[in-house]
Order: structure tokens, then sequence, then C-alpha cells
């Protein structure tokens, strides 16, 4: 299934793509029908995910495709990876990733790598190893969408880079510290792009600008969106709740029956007596006699000694049954608490189906936003279950493709169901239940095959279905070809892209001051971080009059044009 390498006389840069998912199809696909010249190079393992389309009508695009068991130096060198332009890690396990790397680097080591992972802390070790690297993860690339069309939202305008969640509103709605960079504002009708700041006349409070998300209960930045529950809760109120519902209801019926003998039996107790009761005497005697605390008694007659037989008999049946409820109750309760299931009292929140990649980046996002959760996993070790706990998140652990798990989430009342694990039958199940639920129910689905999730979404009215893959590939694809792209925002008619610039040794950028880089209407810097430092860490607020110095990484809002040219200068 493989075609030849390209000859030694093709001058056309060589792009080399490993995945197994549906990834490598939509990636391939994308780098395929651009219009850049390039030889493109296919390797997967025989075996893919049944999700994957057919990927030898590839071939007729002139891609060449490759199986492997492994991704190692055999494998590189027999796919002509030596002198490659750039080679694209896509497999869905970072560890193979990473092993990938280090075996690729031995047979090109001037390679441009874009790996995907996950864990993006693993960034570090593999800046160690190419100077000119990119570590990209598909689940925080797909997670605005998400967020955005379970908001409500037209277009994504939030993304997760770093350690911060970034968000694109209106001054009037964002407080004056989370302000990163103005966008837009309107000039003579028309919008001017990224505006330089001193310049500008009075903050207009419909002017664009990009924005930390602090979660902060003051700084509710979908408020135009949700009217949304306060996030503290009651604890108390909240067991109380859980008690009432946990009680079994056969024991509670079992409960209320014998109280009604017990008091329809010290009525008659107390009416048949020869001795003349008050209020308090007949409650005190009733009482005593339902606890078993009375004496025989042969001088009364036989409806009183009757009644009072009885009356003994349902006591002792009372007793054990009140502690049982209240043993039930407490046991049911402490489930109920520890699985979520108090969310019954939840309004206007949104319920998240799995908590694997692309749910754990959701979550985060969500909870950054002010937005409250509650979360669905069928597995209690799910990657981001702990992510949850943390942030207060309550999870329900089952299985969200039945309709009683979905009433523990409170369904009924939520804003918006998002469901993004890596089943699509339980993703599909689960939406249609909910919508059987509330057919007017916002249901944000994640599925697989982009071509199913449109037909799926048409079909049955979804929302929005979205096929991670195909929303992450044209970042990787404007990786591949030295373009580090983290979201996209549109503003009016334009585009603008947040992307990293890396300053190299002998080039433009190298000993040039930070401020240099603005350039109003083009190109405007909201973060950098030293060559020196974690792939984590950012200096959201850099002085402007900062020298460069080879290995920063410049990170601005910028046109498409403007960061092609920053990225041109940053090279030697």
């Amino acid at each position: 299934m493989s075609a030849s390498p390209g000859s030694a006389a093709d001058t056309r840069p060589h792009l080399v793509v490993c995945g197994a998912d549906a990834l490598v199809w939509t990636l391939a696909e994308e780098l395929a029908n651009s219009r850049h010249r390039i030889r493109l190079t296919v390797i997967t393992p025989p075996e893919l995910r049944p999700d994957v389309p057919d990927l030898t009508v590839l071939e007729e695009r002139g891609v060449e495709l490759r199986q492997a068991e492994r991704l190692d130096e055999r494998t590189f060198r027999e796919a002509g990876l030596a002198g490659a332009t750039a080679l694209a890690l896509v497999m869905p396990d970072d560890m193979v990733n990473l092993h990938a790397a280090l075996c690729a680097r031995e047979v090109e080591e001037k390679l441009r790598v874009v790996v995907r992972m996950f864990t993006t802390g693993l960034a570090g070790s593999v800046g160690r190893i190419f100077p000119d690297h990119v570590v990209l993860s598909d689940a925080e690339m797909a997670a605005p969408a998400f967020v955005a069309a379970a908001l409500g939202e037209v277009a994504p305008t939030h993304f997760r880079h770093g350690d911060r969640t970034l968000y694109v509103a209106h001054r009037g709605d964002v407080p004056d510290h989370a302000v990163m960079a103005t966008l837009a504002t309107d000039a003579d009708g028309e919008a001017a792009v990224l505006p330089a700041e001193p310049d500008r006349p009075a903050v207009r409070a419909d002017d664009l600008v990009l924005a930390e998300a602090t979660g902060r209960p003051g700084e509710d930045v979908t408020r135009r969106l949700l009217a949304r529950a306060g996030r503290r809760r009651r604890p108390l109120a909240a067991f109380g709740r859980a008690l009432r519902a946990a009680l079994n209801r056969k024991l509670g019926v079992a409960v209320l029956i014998t109280l009604v003998i017990t008091v329809l039996a010290g009525a008659v107790l107390n009416a048949w007596d020869d001795t003349r009761h008050d209020l308090w005497e007949s409650i005190y005697v009733t009482l005593m006699t339902a606890v078993g605390a009375s004496d025989v008694e042969d001088q009364r007659n036989a409806v009183a000694q009757a009644a009072q037989l009885v009356l003994t008999v349902a006591g002792l049946a009372l007793l054990p049954l009140i502690t049982a409820a209240v043993v039930d109750g407490m046991v049911n309760a402490r489930l109920a608490l520890s699985q979520g299931r108090v969310a019954g009292a939840l309004r206007d929140h949104i319920v998240l189906v799995g908590l694997g990649n692309v749910g754990t980046q959701v979550l985060r996002q969500l909870h950054d936003l002010g937005v409250r959760v509650v979360a669905i996993d069928r597995h209690a070790d799910a990657r981001g279950v702990k992510s949850a706990q943390r942030r207060g998140v309550p999870v329900i652990v089952g299985d969200a493709s039945r309709e009683e798990t979905l009433q523990a989430a409170s369904i009924a009342t939520c804003r918006a169901l998002v469901v993004v694990s890596t089943n699509d039958p339980v993703n599909l199940q689960a939406a249609l239940h909910a919508r059987g639920i509330r057919d007017d129910l916002r249901v944000v689905l994640r599925l697989f095959d982009d071509d199913f999730a449109q037909r799926i979404g048409s079909a049955f009215d979804i929302t929005a279905s979205r096929s991670v893959s195909r929303l992450c590939a044209p970042v990787f694809a404007a990786a591949l070809l030295d373009r580090n792209v983290h979201a996209s925002i549109p503003v009016d008619r334009h585009v603008l892209l947040v992307g990293t610039v890396t300053v190299r040794g002998g080039s433009a950028w190298d000993g040039a001051s930070l401020g240099d880089v603005d350039h109003a209407g083009q190109a405007r810097v909201i973060g950098m971080s030293g060559a020196s430092a974690g792939a984590d860490w950012m200096d959201w607020r850099p002085d402007p009059r900062r020298v460069l110095a080879p290995g920063d990484r410049i990170l601005v809002v910028a046109r498409q044009r403007a960061l092609r040219a920053l990225v041109e200068r940053s090279k030697p």
C-alpha cells in the first residue's frame, strides 16, 4: 500500500505525518488540499480505528502512504525522513510520540517537529531535543468550540494557553485588570483592528477586547449568555435534599402505615379507657404504650385491652422501621453527595458528559469562565475526575446513555448538554435521551467522523455537532508549515490569529526590543516566555523594553499576513 518515495531531484519540502486515528486523515487531507507545493508521506499502524476514513483515496493527490508497527529509526529512514522539512507526530499516546521524536532526531537532526500531547509539561523535554519544535494539544484547541456552542456563541472566542483561559468580549463587560489587548474599536462605522493603545480616544464600552478569565465571583464573563444560579453551595440544605431523595419508597410507605396504625390505636385506647385523660395524658399514654413501657392491666374492658395490644405490637414494629429509614437515608445521602446527585437543586448549569482529554479541557474553561458544571463519566478514575474534584465540580459516575443518569444531573433544568466522550454510540444515545426529556435543550455533540457529525446534527436537530480532528487539523497544518497558531478570532470581516513567534539566533528579532514587535493595526504582543522558562510559564504583561534573545517565545495576536512576516523575521 505504499508508493515510491520522491526522487532525489524533488526539491519540494518533504512533510511526514504519523498517526493512528481520525486526526491523521484530517491533517493529511488538509495538507493535500493546501496550495503549498509539498511532498507528503503518511505513516500509520496496520490497524486503525473504525472511524478513520480510507486513506488510499489520498494517493490520488500524490500522498505517499506507509504502514509500520513501530515509529523507530528504521521506519523513518525507509520513509525518507533524512532531509525532510518537518515531522508531525499525532499518535494518540504521549509516550509513543516522545519516543518517536527521539528516534527521528537520530535520522534528521535539523528537523521541525510538531508533537501532539495532552500532557503539555512534556513540552520541555521535547524542547531540549529540538530547538525548532511545537507541542500542540488537540484537546486544548477543540475545547473552545464546544464551550462556545454550549454558551450559545456564534464562534469560539475562548481558548486556553499555558495556565490561562482568554476570551473575547466587549470592553464594558470586562474589569480593567482582566483586559489583555484591544482587538477592535469603531472608527467612523468601520472596525479599526488592533488600534494603538496610547493614541486611542477614551475607552468605549463596545470596544472588542481580549481578556483573561479568572473565575472570580464578581467577574461572570458569561452573564450576557447565562442566567445561572450562584456558585456558593449550602452544604446542610443540599444534604437535606439528598436525604429526602435517598429515602427508600417502600420503607417510607411501611413507616407511614405503622404510624397511622399507632395513632388510630392510641385514639381508640384513650376513647374506650375507663379513666378520663386530658390531651397531654392521652399523648403520654399512647407513646408509652407504643414503646412497650406499659404494664398489662386486666381491669380494663376488652376494647381497651385489644387497643393496647395492637398499640404495643405497632410500637415494636415502629422503632426498627424508623431506625432503618434513618440509616438507609444517611447511607444513600452520602452516596448521592459523593456522586454529585445533589445536582437536582441546580438550574441553568451545563451537563458535561466525558472527562477524557477534551472533556477535561472543556471543564477547565467552563470553570474559569464562572459557569456551573455537573460532569458525568462512566469511569471513576477518568483523567478529568481529579480536576473536577479540585474545582468542586460534582461528578456522577454512571452511563450517560441511560436516562436515569441524565436525570441525576438535573438535565431537565440545565442550560446545555455537552457530550464529548470517546464513544460515539454513547454520545449519540445521551443526546437523544436528553432531547426526549427536553425538546428545547441545547445539545453539543462530539463525533469522530466529521461528515457523520454534520448529518447527525441535521437529522436529529442537534444544536451543534463537532469533530475534534476537523477543528484541530488546520492548526497542526499551520504548525507544520512553520506557523505556530493557537486560535483564530473573527473580527468583523477580518480574522486575527493568536500565535507564538520563537526568536532564533542571528534573526532580525535577536537583540531587538520587545516593543518593536508591536505594530498598530497589524500585531500586538500579549505575552512572552524566556528561553530558560518552563513550557507552561508565560509573562502575560511583559516589559516592552525587554531585549529579545534566542529561544524567547513571543505570544502575539495579529493579522494573518503580519504573523507570517513576524515568523519570517524570526529566522536567521
